[in-house]
């Protein structure tokens, strides 16, 4: 059966594509970066109550009580893109979900469970002794299955040749499992958020040295360990997930386009450069690097996605209605919510002092 008959027909937007591409970017690295930051602490506190080292409190109390904020933060920071990325690739993405329906509505209990058992860690984190290490478990547990769910999602909605599938199996449980891109995906999406989590504690730390310079150069140097040594796996990763991909896909990163070539190797390059400095202690222009490094994958990464696509789909046949009133209105919105959003995590850190004194 031709794949392409199983694929809806693009509806009409509003405005040229590229405004749309434009916001789907930048919202989505920002919630790429709390999201790394969220996932990557959860995991990092987990192993630390597993060690179970007395020594170590002071890092898992200080993740305990910046994780609810962080989750809140990542969920609210992904609405935009993913509404966004519906707009622009809505066709595939609404069938994609519909395909592993049951899964995708499972996110949001995963989340709620998620974020309640990382309340819980943090309230009663003195008082729940050995337990601590069930609770944050628990998070990281609940968030590692969401990774996973997204992960589906994000390759099934590429491949329309995989959705024939639906004919033996119309219970909406589909998952892309046998698609060989999946878990070398899955696996460079946690590896990086690992690091991502050590280089936030190193960050978290290294604005305290002026008052506790003993203990924060401890966990400085902790914290850009656990970003540097994760970040070489990344690389070992990144290899195995561009050998999974299609010839046609890997040829364009490997040579086959000037641009593709290009953002990969300036993101490999900068992410190196991250490493040594991270080794060195450098967190200002570790974090620059970083934060580099992921603005090139997220570029990388919809390349990628265009030219998966590219046998069924181009973005510039879209059909333009030319009305602007839903942009503007989009951008007045998201700046008075950036600012209601800053005012909160302001007043909400108050508020949290103030109780825990």
């Amino acid at each position: 059966m031709d794949p392409s008959l199983l694929i809806p027909k693009a509806i009409p937007i509003p405005v040229e594509w590229g405004w749309f591409y434009l916001f789907q970017v930048l919202t989505f690295i920002a919630h790429m970066l709390v999201m790394n930051v969220m996932l990557g602490v959860s995991v990092i506190a987990f192993v630390h109550h597993l060690r179970g080292k007395a020594e170590t409190h002071p890092l898992t109390f200080d993740i305990a009580q910046k994780l609810p904020f962080t989750i809140a933060i990542a969920v609210n920071f992904g609405v935009a893109p993913l509404l966004f990325l519906q707009v622009l690739y809505g066709q595939f993405l609404y069938t994609s979900s519909v395909l592993m329906a049951v899964f995708w509505l499972l996110v949001v209990a995963l989340v709620i469970v998620a974020y309640g058992s990382a309340y819980y860690y943090d309230f009663q984190y003195k008082s729940l002794g050995a337990m601590r290490t069930f609770f944050i478990g628990l998070t990281a547990l609940c968030l590692l299955c969401v990774a996973f769910i997204f992960t589906n999602n994000m390759t099934l909605m590429l491949s329309p040749d995989h959705w024939t599938r639906y004919f033996t199996n119309p219970s909406g449980t589909l998952l892309n499992l046998n698609d060989p891109m999946v878990l070398p995906r899955y696996l460079h999406i946690v590896v990086s958020a690992i690091a991502l989590g050590g280089l936030f504690i190193a960050i978290v730390w290294y604005r305290k040295r002026e008052k506790n310079p003993e203990a924060a150069q401890k966990w400085i140097r902790y914290g850009t360990a656990w970003f540097a040594y994760p970040s070489m796996l990344q690389y070992a990763m990144g290899m195995w997930f561009l050998t999974a991909m299609p010839p046609r896909v890997s040829a364009l990163i490997l040579g086959g386009s000037m641009m593709h070539t290009l953002v990969f190797a300036l993101g490999a390059i900068t992410g190196i450069y991250s490493i040594a400095t991270a080794l060195q202690q450098r967190i200002k222009v570790t974090t620059f690097l970083a934060v580099l490094t992921i603005i090139l994958m997220v570029l990388l990464r919809d390349m990628v996605r265009s030219a998966y696509l590219a046998p069924y789909f181009a973005m510039s046949n879209r059909e333009v209605l030319g009305d602007y009133t839903p942009l503007v209105l989009f951008v007045i919105t998201l700046v008075a919510g950036l600012a209601m959003i800053a005012w909160m995590l302001k007043t909400a850190s108050e508020v949290n002092k103030e109780v825990r004194s």
